[in-house]
């Protein structure tokens, strides 16, 4: 499939991981108007601490190399399941070798394993290189998305 090794976080992996929240933390922040994203322990803290939340990391060997954060929740119009993609990051060494595209393929695949009817994701407008890969390997959903900022300086 890959030359990655993809598995789902561990209690085991949690110190692996938190340099690649805090390269995120600190890639997102130019695009938070202002607000202070959190640091990496109090992201690994919220994402352990949540049942729904789970993670997929990607590896070379013992290093992290990028995570897909999911959620696998109801999709009530098929009386089934579905998968939603949060968060997916990839070390800045790290891209334009499909690391990205091996998460999201092990997601899929667990997916399907679940028996998801789909899995959906939204992405900036702006981020054409996520949107390439997205192009070639997904289809644009017939949706607009919209947010409704409840907490403007927490929100994107």
């Amino acid at each position: 499939m890959s030359a990655f090794t993809i598995r789902l976080l561990s209690e085991a992996d949690h110190q692996l991981i938190l340099p690649l929240l805090s390269a995120y933390g600190a890639e997102m922040a130019p695009h938070l108007a202002g607000a202070v994203p959190a640091t990496a322990p109090e992201m690994l803290r919220l994402i352990a601490n949540d049942p729904r939340a789970e993670i997929l990391l990607a590896f070379r060997g013992d290093e992290a190399l990028g995570f897909a954060l999911f959620f696998d929740l109801p999709e009530i119009v098929f009386a089934r399941r579905c998968g939603a993609l949060d968060d997916l990051f990839v070390r800045p060494s790290a891209r334009r070798q499909g690391v990205a595209q091996a998460l999201i393929e092990a997601l899929a695949e667990m997916g399907r394993a679940r028996a998801w009817s789909h899995l959906r994701w939204i992405v900036p407008e702006t981020d054409q290189g996520a949107i390439a890969l997205y192009q070639r390997i997904a289809s644009r959903a017939p949706w607009h998305s919209f947010v409704l900022r409840l907490a403007p300086e927490a929100s994107i």
